[in-house]
């Protein structure tokens, strides 16, 4: 059976941008076929299994030629696959959508298009320039300046260009600039007219340069701004001044390696996000039940012989609730247990099940979690349980052990390493990050040895570590990674904290 396409317009850069719509059809795809400008952190939103072919283009360098691109699109749908053509900003805007959506009725393949937000109106947006303003005219125009402004037959009619009350928007026309300045004021539009050149807009490495027609090519030239950019011509362009707010962001420019597991990465990559940065997440942990947890329902069954029960993280929260939950029992089947944790996320996990710790460190590492007990003084006949990690570290029993517990400790989740294409991996770390963030000893040693996996051990001694507490340094510093930051508290909100300080006064 024939497959079908979904033509998908993929924003100008920021992933955030991408349409839910678009968002769920690229979770369907068997086969993404994607543009130079697409953001490649939303390839991971496609399935594991999915075949991902890069088509890039860009000036002077076009990986698929346009015919290429269309065949191999329609050789994917005729093969009975679900094939995304993921393609920066939106398709059919100077995106060539239109003569790919063409190549698919000639082969009766059925398809969608799914907008996406184009870059002449979000990198606008994003620099603090509105595409219309009532005071600035009533005209938007969208021009290619991908055009020669010399050849002997424009398309162009810069005549009325030049006599339209409002704003212009030019695509991709950075080494055509200095021809649309002088054209534009060939044909009577004033010299003095602000100009802005918006260079990759919406990513943390945008670049924004404002003049007027008459000056603009040099003061590009001077700031040395390369393509991709766009060009807003117009009095919108003076609302800058005031509106500017994305290049004003604390970590804007800031480019992070969140490398949490997937399902955690959300609070910190949010964080993140709101201050600026440019967020790539790689989770470096997979976290997955044991394989056997057959112990795990029996020590469930004779809960009540413990005394404590001890939680080292949320993972370990999850995984006894929902066994706990299925062996048709809940929390007051643990009334007669001392609850303790070690930090502040885990007590918050084990509040979504109504519960509250008896016992939480000041501080929160296994440390300051041994000395509470400490403080307890002896616990002489006292049964313990510890669902936790596969690879937890032994500090916390054996100290237990010491002052006369019964400590029972059962790895009830394994945390293991994700397996990424090496052209995805490649890409990512083709440009440098200003921080990467550890939140346990585990995502410091997965993410070395997937550097190592994948060519990239050159790089290990040039991240600069920020962590969540003492043990994720240590494990990172013997790994031959530099730790900038420790979080002060141990906390997420810490973590976050201690980055923003490290990168403000890398700015000073």
């Amino acid at each position: 059976m024939t497959g079908k396409v979904y033509i998908i317009g993929a924003g100008p850069g920021d992933e955030g941008l991408l349409t839910v719509k678009g968002l769920q059809c690229l979770k369907l795809a068997d086969v993404v076929i994607y543009d130079y400008l697409v953001n490649p952190v939303m390839l991971e939103n496609s399935p594991q299994d999915c075949i991902k072919i890069y088509a890039g283009k860009k000036a002077g360098d076009h990986t698929m030629k346009q015919e290429l691109i269309n065949e191999e699109i329609v050789k994917h749908a005729l093969d009975g696959k679900t094939v995304v053509r993921l393609k920066g900003g939106d398709p059919f805007i100077f995106g060539r959508g239109g003569e790919e959506a063409l190549a698919l009725v000639e082969n009766n393949i059925p398809y969608e298009i799914i907008p996406g937000i184009t870059s002449g109106i979000a990198a606008a947006a994003y620099a603090g320039i509105p595409a219309t303003h009532r005071d600035c005219g009533p005209t938007l125009t969208l021009i290619t300046g991908h055009e020669s402004a010399d050849k002997p037959q424009t398309d162009i009619d810069w005549e009325s260009l030049a006599r339209l009350k409002g704003s212009l928007i030019f695509y991709m026309g950075v080494k055509n600039l200095e021809k649309i300045s002088s054209r534009l004021i060939h044909f009577g539009k004033a010299p003095s007219t602000p100009v802005a050149l918006i260079r990759l807009g919406t990513t943390y490495q945008q670049e924004t340069v404002v003049g007027t027609l008459e000056n603009i090519e040099q003061r590009v030239h001077q700031a040395k701004i390369q393509p991709p950019a766009l060009i807003v011509v117009g009095e919108v362009v003076n609302y800058r001044e005031q509106l500017q707010w994305f290049e004003k962001m604390p970590l804007f420019g800031k480019r992070i390696l969140v490398t949490r597991s997937r399902t955690q990465a959300s609070n910190l990559s949010k964080q993140l996000r709101e201050l600026g940065a440019d967020v790539v997440e790689l989770p470096t942990i997979d976290i997955q039940p044991a394989k056997d947890l057959s112990i795990l329902d029996k020590k469930i069954e004779g809960i009540s012989q413990y005394q404590w029960l001890i939680f080292t993280s949320i993972n370990g929260v999850g995984v006894f609730m929902e066994h706990l939950l299925s062996n048709n029992k809940d929390g007051r089947s643990i009334a007669n247990c001392k609850i303790a944790v070690v930090g502040e996320e885990t007590a918050a996990e084990l509040k979504k099940f109504g519960l509250l710790p008896d016992l939480k460190p000041v501080k929160f590492t296994t440390e300051s979690l041994i000395d509470a007990f400490r403080e307890l003084g002896e616990l002489k006949g006292s049964k313990i349980f510890i669902p936790t990690s596969e690879i937890a570290n032994d500090k916390l029993p054996e100290f237990l052990k010491s002052k006369g517990a019964e400590v029972d400790v059962l790895g009830v989740y394994q945390n293991t390493l994700p397996k990424y294409n090496h052209k995805y991996i490649e890409i990512l770390f083709s440009k440098p990050f200003d921080a990467v963030t550890f939140t346990s000893s585990s995502t410091a040693t997965n993410l070395v040895e997937l550097m190592k996996d994948h060519g990239l051990e050159h790089q290990i001694p040039k991240l600069q570590g920020i962590s969540i507490g003492p043990m994720t340094s240590n494990a990172a510093k013997c790994l031959g990674i530099e730790i900038k930051r420790e979080a002060d508290p141990h906390t997420i909100k810490g973590l976050v904290q201690s980055l923003r300080d490290f990168l403000s006064s890398d700015k000073d």
